[in-house]
């Protein structure tokens, strides 16, 4: 368990114990309340000493705040970096670029490390961790336009991987979210480079982006992320993006499937199969008490089915009557939603 969410067991114990006392359900005697509450604020002092949690509401609040500072200082020295070596780096000798264009990520991952140590928030590691990512991409197509290199999708990987091992080395979501739509990127694009294809037109096919992201879902299952407990959800998230984005795409324009049927056929295919795909994640979300992967699946389920209901009925009902239609329909899938949940949670 991790340090913050015992520290909000613990909260919610003594309200739940205020309750019960209020209620006279359970009645302590004032020497066992008094060894109770001195038990719970000795932990809370040690886990605040040891791990830096959020020992009250206005803490969280606070905290969430600096999370959300530290994403965008993260994001705003990326841009400044980009802009930066834009600027600046044509005017030097080749020599001179290539040095700066190593040091750079070399240099903000040590920065990164050093932060690391010395902080136990990780705030700025965090934020360093993410500069490092965005330097080393950019550093890294620049080099290939110094050289005069051709373009490849290989690059791509060599970014994820770079994104994968800083995000586990210092812990940062943000950064393995990143690697991982690298990685999804290359194994989008590196099959069609095999085909013959340019390496930008990987939206000819997009059921590659599908296949990948499929592989990124079950990952976790078969990675243990005993240290990193939050990494799984990153992984399911990329991966349902990488596989209803091209599902998606597909249900409106069949032209670019693997698929050998006429585009009409392909479309009304992957419509139908969005809707059962989004409904059999939201069921395994539920099962597994997986929140994002349920409130990701609902939000494709509810796009899958909104597109449908237009194939249906736009042109055969009054606008009114349809759009009576679609809340008739959301009522009926969360009264749906508010059955099944109880039954799969067992």
């Amino acid at each position: 368990m991790k340090p913050q969410e015992r520290a909000d067991r613990l909260h919610i114990f003594r309200s739940e114990l205020e309750e019960l006392e209020r209620a006279h359900v359970l009645d302590l005697t004032a020497e066992q309340r008094a060894s109770l509450d001195a038990h719970i604020e000795r932990t809370l002092s040690e886990l605040a000493a040891q791990y830096d949690i959020d020992k009250s509401e206005p803490e969280r609040q606070l905290s969430l705040g600096m999370r959300i500072a530290s994403a965008l200082g993260g994001l705003a020295l990326c841009v400044a970096v980009v802009l930066f070596l834009a600027r600046y780096l044509g005017s030097w000798p080749a020599w001179v670029q290539v040095v700066v264009l190593v040091a750079i990520p070399l240099a903000l991952t040590f920065a990164t490390e050093f932060a690391a140590v010395r902080e136990k928030t990780l705030y700025y590691s965090a934020l360093l961790s993410l500069v490092a990512f965005a330097a080393f991409v950019a550093d890294l197509f620049l080099l290939g336009s110094i050289f005069n290199l051709a373009p490849t999708p290989n690059a791509l990987a060599v970014w994820g991987l770079f994104g994968l091992a800083l995000a586990y080395h210092f812990g940062v979501r943000l950064v393995l979210a990143a690697g991982l739509v690298s990685l999804l990127g290359w194994l989008s694009a590196a099959p069609g480079s095999w085909l013959g294809l340019w390496q930008l037109d990987f939206e000819h096919r997009p059921e590659n982006a599908m296949l990948a992201g499929v592989l990124f879902m079950a990952a976790p299952m078969a990675l243990r992320h005993e240290r990193r407990s939050e990494f799984p959800a990153v992984y399911r998230l990329v991966g349902m993006f990488g596989v209803f984005l091209p599902m998606l795409f597909l249900s409106a324009d069949g032209y670019n499937s693997y698929l050998r049927w006429d585009s009409e056929t392909i479309q009304h295919f992957y419509q139908v199969a969005g809707v059962i795909s989004a409904g059999a994640v939201v069921w395994i979300g539920i099962r597994r008490n997986w929140s994002g992967m349920v409130n990701t699946g609902t939000a494709f389920f509810t796009v899958f089915l909104f597109f449908r209901l237009i194939d249906w009925w736009w042109d055969a009902v009054p606008k009114y009557v349809f759009f009576l239609l679609i809340g008739v329909v959301a009522i009926g899938v969360v009264a749906v939603f508010k059955r099944l949940r109880p039954g799969v949670a067992a």
